[in-house]
């Protein structure tokens, strides 16, 4: 008799799934595992042009919504959500919002992780990279909220209320790799862009970002289910999801292959042990 593996993504905002991880989600949904997604916003201070909004009473609801649409191209099992408010970049007013994710201290965020991971059992949970991919502070806050859970999920003593101990068996961190970053900065000055006011704010410095070097210790080649991220993507239309896999970004994916790097936090990288290709 045979269980059923179980791989749980715990991540800040709808698009994250899709614009990140993907692949890697589609790519174990496609090899029969329970793929699950905890989500701790709606993106509720997301930039929304104003037509996206018919039909929607409000961008929290048009974001879950275009969430549910990638969830069904990459196959997973279910999306569940923490239920605090997007927080916006730095400086925002969103930041100073009493519901705003960076507002709940951070042993509250994990207790409310450390509910799923008690009840899905996951064998491998991932998360965002030490510095949440580009420094949001919603990414770096649930990055550590979900290590605090995946480090007390087996303690009785830790959040009692949230389910029976149980200790999934790996933490992994989903890095932008250097190369990547790097090339995409070359590539934007090239145009005549700014590398350190890149996205559809303005508001990420890639520059800085490709100077960050995490180790990689799984290299996951997602090239067969990647047309569901592409759908996926375009799921997100509100964000640009559409044009995330054209363009320069595009073009850089096809230059180094379709690939989700991890850096593996737990168990203990013993030294020698050579790049997988899996979780």
């Amino acid at each position: 008799m045979t269980t059923t593996k179980v791989l749980l993504s715990v991540l800040a905002h709808p698009d994250d799934e899709s614009f990140g991880m993907g692949g890697t989600l589609a790519l174990y949904a496609q090899q029969g595992w329970d793929v699950y997604l905890v989500c701790a916003t709606r993106g509720e201070a997301g930039t929304v042009d104003p037509h996206y909004l018919e039909g929607f009473g409000s961008i929290a609801e048009l974001r879950e919504s275009e969430l549910r649409c990638a969830a069904r191209h990459l196959g997973l099992k279910s999306v569940f959500f923490l239920d605090y408010r997007d927080s916006g970049m730095p400086g925002m007013e969103a930041n100073l919002h009493p519901q705003a994710q960076i507002n709940a201290p951070i042993s509250e965020v994990a207790a409310r992780v450390v509910r799923y991971i008690r009840e899905l059992r996951p064998d491998v949970v991932i998360t965002f990279d030490p510095i949440g991919a580009y420094r949001h502070p919603d990414h770096i806050h649930i990055h550590n909220a979900t290590v605090l859970a995946f480090e007390r999920a087996a303690d009785p003593a830790f959040a009692p209320q949230s389910g029976a101990p149980f200790q999934p068996g790996k933490l992994y961190f989903h890095t932008v790799p250097r190369r990547f970053l790097k090339i995409a900065v070359r590539l934007i000055r090239l145009f005549g862009g700014d590398p350190t006011r890149w996205g559809r704010n303005k508001d990420i410095n890639l520059a800085s970002l490709a100077e960050v070097d995490f180790p990689t210790h799984a290299r996951v080649d997602y090239t067969r289910v990647s047309h569901k991220k592409t759908l996926a993507s375009a799921c997100h239309a509100s964000q640009g999801g559409s044009q995330m896999r054209r363009g320069l970004i595009g073009a850089v994916f096809r230059l180094l292959g379709e690939k989700d790097t991890y850096m593996r936090a737990y168990p203990p990288v013993q030294p020698g042990e050579k790049v997988m290709t899996e979780l």
